[in-house]
């Protein structure tokens, strides 16, 4: 009778195990989205005309912070996968449109490298500006890198009167 209670119990945390085969790749992933839509929130809710606002003379714009934020999604995250990318977005499109839109495309573009993730293939070594990073550190980095600029973009929208995404109805 025992073994009969067993098979079922043993079935069950076989198929909670295969669910969380890759938990490393998956927290990542998870992070990676909670960011995104933080930015891309951001990037929606600022108003065309402050996408040139820089809120001292030194520093980017708005517009030009959406436009780096997505250039480093493929500077992190195609190493990632053996690519090579800098579209210059921050220096070549302006409008608030072409921004979201590119930002839009590169948030795609890691997607698409973070679902292929595996564990296995996150401890694999790739280079990433001139460094040796396992593939799950150079995807870390794009996380990092959102991270800091979405604490910019927090900055630019509270000095337009505006809530963060991440602030809710705070």
């Amino acid at each position: 009778m025992n073994r009969y209670f067993a098979l079922p119990l043993f079935a069950m945390f076989a198929m909670a195990l295969h669910g969380q085969s890759n938990p490393l790749s998956a927290d990542a992933k998870r992070a990676f989205n909670g960011i995104k839509n933080n930015i891309l929130k951001s990037a929606e809710r600022m108003s065309e005309e402050d996408y040139s606002f820089k809120p001292a003379p030194t520093v980017r714009s708005f517009g030009q912070l959406v436009g780096h934020v997505a250039d480093y999604h493929y500077i992190f995250c195609g190493p990632a996968i053996g690519e090579s990318k800098n579209p210059d977005i921050e220096n070549t499109k302006k409008s608030k449109a072409d921004l979201i839109a590119a930002l839009k495309e590169s948030m795609a573009y890691c997607d698409a490298i973070f679902d292929a993730l595996t564990d296995a293939k996150a401890a694999e070594v790739v280079t990433v500006e001139n460094r040796q990073r396992t593939r799950l550190a150079a995807l870390y980095t794009a996380i990092t890198h959102d991270n800091e600029h979405y604490g910019n973009m927090v900055t630019y929208m509270r000095i337009k009167g505006l809530v963060p995404p991440s602030s809710g109805g705070q």
